[in-house]
């Protein structure tokens, strides 16, 4: 045997190193981009620009383009608290209903504690270019979304002349940009025009301004049955104003008002740039009594820019984006035989051939770029639809669903190196806290905490909705659901697992977590039979408990309540700690903890979704809520409670794969925590089913990706892209359970790739690079320093490190689940689980520091 020293060693893994991964640098330099060879007709064909405010679905037309705008605090109404003064009446009533094993009366009882549905998103309006060009004389049409620099193109030649049209929506800027170019002058003549699917007026300031001001309707109905469907008031009555102005500079040619439009004659190039702005003015402020003027809004945003021109406006937008944006890659390496198509024939593909790598890795960074589009620092949260909607009566309208749609939106905010684009939520959360706190007084008689239901918006709703008792559809098994106070808070603690920011711990997370948790205190009561502690209505959301061959809505201690709140306990009890505060009030939550209702393990080996073993094996219902614990959850790990591990999966195999395109999301994570790659992976495939626009589905009838990539629910929900992206990263680096975890769930069709940028909690950012699916190396940057304690697939070595090794500390950003009590029907019934060896190794890491992991 030769023996090399160790600096031959290294310099020869290097080399290696480098030769396996010369393929993956050769990908780095494609494009990322989703690209078509035609036009969008349908709106989930066209591509989605935004800025966290101002949204923008660009359809590429050739005699007449489209761009159609949103505007992220337009929404119809006005704050409305919609409490209910006889609930601390009611909900004593339907407590007794439940003990008394009464379900079906005590969903009667609950609905009198609804109240009204949650206000409506809407679009503002239509940007109009009409160039009156033949598409049929139309020669090497193009359009296109570049990914890497947030930027739109669309190019053709028409009568011998190639046409270029640019565009951006600007997070510096606040604005839509967008440069007509052609490689003639005098070329460029068109039309330009605005509409708004709402009551609006449009008018030319000039020859070069057109300007759109319109109403928002006071009102907009839930069901189609209502009898009044989108009601407007007076022009100084309820709703929100809005204005949408557009700006021309045209170099040569002439610009020229004609009535309601401007027209373009003969211009070398044109530059357009699009301002917009609603009179809202805080969620507890009336938009058409304590409004903003739209009118002032909209020249200070065009003052601001002022003369700037179309390369200084893109440069400080690349600027800004790149620096989200390009902290992250990930690359499969192998063949990508549909790669030169266009993406809509890709997606058709996918399923069909060889598969595409490269699609998948394409579907990850839209994920990426959907949320830097739709959620930044000082705007709203991304709701259902992210920013993106063209109806006046969206689908569930286009709200925050809080049961598990507004979460998912965030789930890939930390992993993928985005914490910014939280902010939104967590700015959102102080206003729920403010409104939640009355709701939890007026509806519940607790007047300690806040608490929000099942649907928010703009408004920052927290009372439950359902119609009041006037809706059939209005369903208790979604209206008496009061957790999403307490799930949002979890949201808290994990931007602080992964950031370490104890400023941000104590001054923001900490007050509205304890409010959570003195909310929960108060709503959780006594099982007279065993004395645990539960929740009392109670739901497993949107699904329904099977008992004899009938279904009810309503029950008690459905194991996701129980989930959730064992985690807002343990996040709070940490914090506590962390900043050493509040022992009184630690000491009462970790009491209350330890009484929580266990987990049960059921007759099928199952992890129970409800108080009692009435799983039903042959329930497909989308929502799984009763795995909360394993997945967004920190609680079941296959290191530290196998059996519950083997019960979520026996559950998981019930409920099946295909599904909604949200819950196929939620499915990849599950399956990643369970470290089975290759289940994980076939559900992410089965997300990318071509979903046709053209064809009418029925709601919720099957999930997939549209041409545009918009996850079908159906109809499009953006939830589903964010938790495939959030999946995709769980699958190849995992730390909630105690160690910063390389590789967890690789699948085999993944055999080789790297992945550059992303975090894990300790603030750790982490690059892996593998090859034949075992790990080559890892480089793993400390941020704040602290213990790395590091689960690998093979043994490793970090290089980096001091000589000397440290007394090893717990790390408090890296901790182990918390013993869990469970009990278990039938042990005979559980799953066996694979074997999976792993290798730990704990280090010391120095606040700025790389280190380097190579197999042993």
């Amino acid at each position: 045997m030769i023996k090399l020293n160790a600096s031959l060693s290294l310099f020869l893994l290097v080399g290696m190193t480098g030769m396996a991964n010369y393929g993956l640098a050769q990908q780095n330099a494609k494009k990322l981009e989703l690209w078509y060879d035609k036009p969008a007709s349908y709106w989930e064909e066209a591509l989605p620009l935004g800025n966290g405010t101002t949204g923008a679905m660009v359809f590429g037309g050739i005699a007449k383009d489209r761009f159609q705008i949103n505007d992220n605090t337009l929404w119809s109404g006005e704050p409305e608290a919609g409490n209910n003064p006889d609930g601390p009446q009611i909900l004593p009533s339907v407590r007794e209903a439940i003990f008394a094993g009464k379900y079906e009366e005590a969903a009667v009882r609950w609905k009198k504690m609804q109240g009204p549905y949650s206000a409506r998103y809407l679009p503002m309006g239509d940007l109009w270019l009409d160039f009156h060009h033949d598409e049929k004389a139309v020669k090497d049409y193009r359009r296109n979304l570049d990914l890497k620099q947030a930027l739109s193109t669309i190019s053709y030649v028409y009568q011998g002349v190639r046409y270029q049209r640019e565009s951006f929506v600007s997070y510096p800027d606040r604005a839509l940009v967008i440069r007509l170019k052609a490689n003639k002058a005098k070329s460029i003549s068109l039309d330009l025009s605005m509409t708004s699917k709402l009551r609006s007026r449009v008018s030319a300031l000039g020859d070069n301004i057109l300007s759109l001001v319109g109403k928002a309707p006071s009102f907009v109905a839930n069901r189609d049955y209502e009898p009044k469907q989108v009601v407007y008031d007076s022009i100084s009555g309820k709703g929100m104003t809005f204005e949408m102005r557009v700006k021309v500079e045209a170099k040569g040619g002439k610009v020229q008002q004609d009535k309601d439009r401007l027209r373009i004659i003969g211009a070398d190039q044109v530059l357009l740039v699009l301002t917009e702005a609603t009179s809202f003015n805080g969620f507890d402020k009336s938009p058409s009594q304590a409004g903003k003027d739209v009118k002032t809004a909209v020249d200070k945003l065009l003052k601001q820019i002022g003369s700037k021109n179309f390369q200084t406006l893109l440069a400080d937008h690349q600027k800004d984006y790149r620096s989200l944006f390009n902290r992250v890659d990930f690359q499969l390496a192998g063949t990508s035989t549909h790669a030169n198509l266009p993406t809509d024939q890709r997606i058709m593909q996918f399923s069909k051939g060889p598969t595409d790598l490269d699609l998948l890795t394409l579907y990850y960074h839209f994920g990426r770029y959907l949320l830097i589009a739709s959620s930044r620092p000082g705007g709203r949260p991304a709701n259902l639809q992210g920013i993106w909607n063209d109806h006046v009566q969206p689908p569930w309208g286009s709200n925050y669903t809080t049961n598990i749609n507004t979460e998912m939106n965030y789930w890939l905010a930390e992993n993928t190196n985005l914490s910014e684009c939280h902010l939104p939520l967590f700015d959102f959360m102080e206003e729920l806290a403010v409104n939640g706190a009355k709701t939890a007084a007026v509806n519940y008689n607790i007047k300690e905490g806040w608490v929000v239901h099942h649907n928010s918006d703009l408004w920052a709703k927290t009372s439950p909705p359902g119609g009041y008792d006037w809706d059939p559809k209005g369903m208790p098994r979604w209206s008496a659901w009061p957790m999403a106070a307490a799930w949002f808070s979890t949201h808290l603690w994990e931007h602080y697992r992964f950031t370490g920011d104890k400023f941000f711990l104590q001054n923001k997370a900490y007050p509205l977590m304890k409010g959570a948790a003195q909310f929960m205190l108060h709503w959780l009561i006594a099982d007279p039979e065993n004395n645990y502690l539960i929740t009392n209505p109670s739901t497993s959301p949107e699904n329904t408990i099977k008992i004899a061959g009938k279904e009810y809505q309503l029950t008690m201690a459905s194991t996701m309540d129980m989930a959730i709140i064992r985690e807002l306990f343990t996040a709070v009890i940490r914090s506590s700690n962390v900043l050493g505060i509040d022992p009184e009030f630690r000491s009462i939550l970790e009491q209350a903890n330890a009484k929580l209702y266990p987990y049960q393990v059921g007759q099928y080996g199952q992890l129970q979704e409800w108080f009692k073993d009435w799983d039903d094996p042959k329930d497909q219902h989308r929502h799984i809520s009763h795995l909360f614990g394993l997945y967004p959850g920190n609680q079941i790990s296959l290191t530290e409670n196998e059996e519950l591990a083997a019960a979520a999966k026996q559950s998981l195999l019930m409920r099946g794969d295909v599904s909604t395109g949200w819950s196929m999301a939620w499915k990849t994570n599950w399956w990643a925590r369970l470290q089975d790659g290759n289940h994980a992976y076939k559900i992410l495939k089965d997300a990318l089913n071509y979903i046709d626009p053209k064809l009418d589905r029925a709601q919720m009838s099957g999930g997939g990706a549209y041409p545009n990539l918009f996850d079908a629910h159906p109809p499009f929900q953006i939830d589903g892209n964010f938790g495939a992206t959030a999946g995709m990263t769980e699958m190849l680096l995992q730390s909630h359970d105690g160690a910063v975890h390389l590789l967890p769930a690789l699948p085999d069709e993944w055999s080789e790739g790297s992945i550059k940028g992303i975090k894990a909690r300790g603030n750790f950012t982490v690059d892996i690079d593998w090859h034949n699916t075992k790990l080559q190396q890892a480089l793993i940057v400390s941020n704040i320093g602290g213990i790395c304690r590091l689960r690998t697939p093979i043994p490793v070595k970090v290089i980096g490190q001091d000589g000397n090794r440290p007394s090893i500390a717990d790390n408090e950003l890296l901790y182990k689940p918390n013993p869990l009590k469970y009990h278990i029907s039938d042990r005979t019934k559980l799953l066996a689980l694979p074997d999976k060896k792993t290798f730990e190794i704990e280090f010391q890491t120095v606040k700025g520091k790389t280190y380097r992991i190579i197999p042993l």
